[in-house]
């Protein structure tokens, strides 16, 4: 690597846990919300809420970081975590 140039894997890679982690968290903390407090005939309409606000902190996340370099990856793995586990989450009050 000459001077001047910075390692933009490594950059890529410490900005992955800490952009996609907290998206995650807070499906899982609205998911649990749902299950507790929503009423059983609105969990579908909250989850779908629950999954928009995930992709809205997810950009809002990646906007703040002002690194270009593996957006669209941090951005997939954040909102493919987020629906997978409110599906996850959808499957086990589908059986409540």
């Amino acid at each position: 690597m000459q001077a001047g140039e910075r390692d933009v894997d490594a950059t890529t890679a410490r900005l992955k846990p800490i952009t996609v982690v907290p998206v995650w968290v807070a499906s899982l903390v609205a998911a649990v919300l749902i299950g507790v407090y929503s009423p059983a005939a609105e969990y579908w309409d909250h989850v779908v809420l629950a999954l928009g606000g995930a992709i809205v902190l997810t950009f809002v996340l990646q906007l703040a970081t002002s690194q270009k370099d593996g957006l669209v990856s941090r951005t997939m793995l954040s909102t493919c975590g987020s629906l997978v586990i409110l599906a996850v989450v959808t499957g086990v009050l589908a059986l409540v």
